[in-house]
Parts: C-alpha cells; structure tokens; sequence
C-alpha cells in the first residue's frame, strides 16, 4: 500500500513491545527531536510529526491491534491494486465455543493514510452492518426471518465519539500579553504548538483552540499574566510610579515616562506634589469593549542620597533665601 509507514521500525522497537516501553521510547525521542530542540531542522519536525503518530497508534490497544491485523496485509499480492475488490479476512475471535469471522475490503482504502485517518478518527467514514428484524410474534415466521445477513442496515460512525476538551495553562509576561502574535506552546503530550495569540489578554481568560484536544476536541489556554515590576494593571488602567526630582516638582517641565508603547513625554505642572496621579489618556490596556483605558503616573518627589559638593552649595543658597515653610501650618 502507498505510503505504508511501520511504526515499529519508526519507534525503533520490537512488535511485541510492552505499552510501557512504547512510553518510554516515545518520550526519548520526542525530546530529541523535538522542534525547540532543532530549530530550523526539517528532518527533525518530519521525523517528530512521525514519532507522534506511530505513539498515538501504538499506545492505544485497540488501535494498535487493529493497525497488526491491516499491516499483515497490505503488501500481498494484488492489495495495491484498486480494481481487485477481493475481501480480506479483517479479524477471527473465538467467543466461547462458536468462531466468528469478519471480512473486511482492504481496497476501500486508496492509500495508507486514508487507513490511518479512519483509525484516529480524522474524519466520519460509513460501515455496513447485518442484522434480522425483530420479529413481532412467532407465529407465522419461519427460520430464514431469523437467518444473519437477512437484512442490511448502514451505520454511520462518529469519529468524534471519543473527543475531549483538554486544559492547559499558560504563563506571559505583561508585555507579550499586551501585544500578543505569534506564541509556541509544549504540551504535556508533548506537543508543540504555534499559536497566534491575540492582544490583550489577562489572567484566567480562556482561549479556544479548536480541534487540538483529544480525538478531536478542543484544547483551552488558562492564561495567567505575571506581575510587572513598573506597570501595575487597574481594571483599564495601568498605574505607575514616576520619580522626579526636586526642582522639577517645584519649576514643572516635560519628563519621559515609559509606556506598553514606549517612551511618551508628560508635562509635570509646577508645583506637582509627592503622591499625586497623572493621566495619560488613552495609554492603559485594552477591556472588554476593545477600548483603552488610561496610564495614571502617581508622581514620587526623591531627594539625592550624595550630591555634589556643587550641588550642596547651592541647596544651601536656595536654603538661606527660600521663603516656604511646610510645617507653617501644623495643627500643633
């Protein structure tokens, strides 16, 4: 059959390998090949992609079974040829004492992937199944009414009939969060996946990744944004501290203020006071209604620890001249 891969060989084990050495073998490699681990290596991503599908046949008994009984089959002669619908014996079970045998037509398949879309459940296929209608009364009905294969009725087979959402969490720093792009992910099945992510996003939102869960289902990101040493979200709003000198806080002036954007200009009012909050509109993170709130800048008045001996001296100048008295107005 075309495009026939055996997964034994690719795994590197024998065809009676226990499920847990299939596990063990599988995490091996897909550490070594894993796409973080090579960046840039096709080779290693294609190789990968196929330790990931021969593990997710294999470490299932029931699909691994049947993937022994059709491999046992598809290089005899004549099972290339499409035109040659000859039945192949599928499975022989032995209930009890009766043997039961099924028949299966391998050339339904074009080529291996179909079988193995059809075996991991990628998609809705059509079986045929036997069965007699249930007589009514006994009377009047003879044994042929009761004969197996008297009737046929088609089934149709959900191949999402085993699919579960699965969670995972992820962990951004506040400016990835904000901007968001292009994110790759490792999962605990050791997946790996690129994920354009939006902007945005904050902590416990959850984001719906269809199709990337189990036989089909959905996968969710919890995502957690961590704490920013700078920025310190409020709702909408993003507050930050902002140190300024003092004569600054005495004669105003413009200052740079870092932003998500980047770096703005804010004018600082004369006479600004230690504690008090500006606003930049507009710079704050986004909320529900896809609208920003706005940067609140709380001013901090710091003095120097060790100034220059210039500087001393003309602190001592402003000291004999200065007029304002802040403790003018205690109320003791």
């Amino acid at each position: 059959m075309q495009n026939f891969r055996d997964y034994y060989e690719i795994l590197g084990i024998a065809r009676d390998a226990s499920a847990e050495e299939i596990k063990k073998v599988y995490r091996r490699l897909a550490r070594q090949y894993h796409p973080d681990l090579n960046p840039g290596n096709k080779a290693a991503e294609e190789k990968f992609k196929d330790i990931g599908e021969a593990y997710e046949v294999l470490s299932d008994p029931s699909r691994r079974s049947q993937y022994d009984q059709f491999s046992n089959f598809w290089n005899r002669r004549g099972f290339l040829n499409r035109n040659v619908r000859q039945p192949k014996t599928w499975d022989n079970r032995t209930n009890g004492d009766r043997t039961s045998t099924q028949d299966f037509d391998f050339s339904q398949f074009g080529d291996f992937n179909n079988f193995v879309d059809q075996l991991l459940g990628r998609r809705k296929e059509s079986r045929v199944a036997t069965a007699a209608p249930p007589p009514s009364s006994n009377k009047g009905i003879s044994a042929d009414a009761f004969r197996p294969g008297s009737t046929k009725t088609t089934y149709t087979i959900s191949a999402r009939a085993n699919r579960k959402d699965i969670e995972a969490r992820l962990t951004l720093p506040l400016e990835k969060a904000y901007t968001g792009g292009l994110e790759r992910i490792r999962l605990e099945d050791g997946r790996s996946l690129e994920v354009n992510m939006p902007g945005g996003m904050v902590t416990d939102q959850r984001i719906r990744l269809k199709g990337q869960g189990v036989e089909g289902g959905d996968l969710y990101l919890i995502i957690t944004v961590l704490s920013h040493p700078f920025y310190q979200l409020e709702g909408a709003d993003i507050l930050c501290h902002v140190p300024i000198t003092p004569s600054e806080a005495v004669l105003g002036g413009q200052v740079q203020v870092p932003t998500l954007d980047g770096r703005v200009k804010m004018t600082i009012p004369p006479g600004v006071k230690s504690g008090q909050r500006l606003r930049l509109a507009n710079k704050g993170y986004p909320g529900d209604d896809g609208e920003r709130g706005d940067q609140l800048v709380e001013i901090q008045i710091l003095v120097p620890k060790n100034p220059s001996l210039r500087e001393r001296e003309l602190y001592e100048k402003l000291r004999q001249i200065e007029t304002f008295n802040p403790r003018a107005d205690l109320p003791v």
